[in-house]
């Protein structure tokens, strides 16, 4: 029985990994996440650092759905910000990702 809960629990900790928790905004749903080559012409209206979790009960989550979740907690937050457009600055570590956020359209 004790074998059972083992692997359940595995099981259930391997598909909570998977999970994407963050949401977008109505209005994040309009923010571009670029590189920095493709804002040449945008206008720089400040900077977010976004963070997620890493783990979920001690195992490492994929790193595809942390990059996710860093990009729209970041276009969430270029809302706040008055931008449309995020660029990353640097890669994931340990969750956290800094990004630059810009004006492109004009208003």
């Amino acid at each position: 029985m004790s074998m059972i809960k083992i692997w359940i629990g595995g099981l259930l900790a391997l598909y909570l990994a998977g999970c994407t928790w963050v949401p977008v905004s109505t209005q994040g749903e309009k923010v571009r996440v670029l590189t920095a080559a493709e804002v040449a012409e945008c206008q720089r209206v400040g900077k977010t650092t976004v963070t997620t979790a890493g783990r979920v009960a001690g195992l490492e989550r994929y790193a595809e759905k942390i990059q996710a979740e860093l990009h729209t907690l970041a276009r969430n937050s270029a809302v706040e910000l008055g931008g449309d457009t995020v660029v990353p600055l640097e890669t994931p570590v340990e969750g956290r990702q800094v990004y630059e956020v810009y004006r492109c359209m004009p208003r």
